[in-house]
């Protein structure tokens, strides 16, 4: 068997590849719910702790600071394994989804709360001043002109975040979740044979490659001009 032999053998056996593919494909869809939830949970905590931040009450600022920059200072792994292994001895057990989703989403809270505060420090002060020269209270010129201007700014970047984050669901693998990886692992340790991997592989540029040509399209058309 010549070496080109040895290795479609390895990574592209059709045999291993039509049993183990159902498996990769349930993963799959796990995957996608599992991204899913971290990026709704994520952005949308990022922007509470974003306008709790502009509000401007000096402890509050203080937490919500030092959680975003521990955070955003911890492997993701870490923070997985700290939850899934460690909340356990506090009496508190949790799925391997749920602290996946949890750990990862965290991660994404801190950096889109760190994407949104800059969108809303970059606002011109001008836009506050004309609007308390109208009479409109703190919270209506927040929330109807500060606001809309400063997450269009920020779509570009965020996005970006958002895609890079959620790319983490591999590490779900690790607490036994039966991702993409996990499905891919799992096919390796029975089959002997690295071609679920190149399944997974497959399977996660269909998932993500979609996800980032729509990441730089979003990119394009939110882009703030000046």
């Amino acid at each position: 068997m010549s070496n080109w032999d040895k290795f479609t053998d390895s990574f592209f056996n059709a045999r291993v590849a039509w049993e183990y593919a159902p498996k990769i494909l349930d993963g799959l869809w796990l995957t996608i719910l599992l991204a899913a939830c971290i990026i709704i949970a994520g952005v949308l905590a990022g922007l509470v702790l974003a306008v709790i931040r502009a509000m401007g009450v000096r402890p509050l600022n203080w937490l919500i600071i030092f959680t975003v920059d521990l955070f955003r200072a911890l492997p993701p792994l870490v923070i997985i394994v700290l939850i899934f292994f460690g909340l356990p001895a506090a009496g508190i057990s949790m799925s391997g989804f749920v602290a996946a989703w949890l750990a990862l989403s965290l991660v994404l809270m801190a950096f889109s709360e760190e994407i949104f505060w800059a969108g809303i420090t970059a606002v011109p002060t001008g836009q506050w001043e004309a609007s308390r020269s109208l009479g409109l209270p703190f919270l209506v010129t927040f929330v109807l002109v500060i606001l809309p201007q400063a997450v269009r700014m920020v779509i570009p970047p965020l996005v970006n975040r958002t895609i890079s984050i959620t790319k983490g669901t591999a590490l779900a693998s690790v607490v036994a979740v039966p991702d993409i990886l996990g499905a891919a692992q799992a096919g390796v340790s029975f089959s002997f044979n690295p071609t679920p991997l190149t399944l997974g592989a497959v399977a996660y540029l269909i998932l993500f490659l979609p996800v980032v040509i729509v990441g730089r399209w979003v990119e394009a058309r939110f882009a703030w001009k000046r």
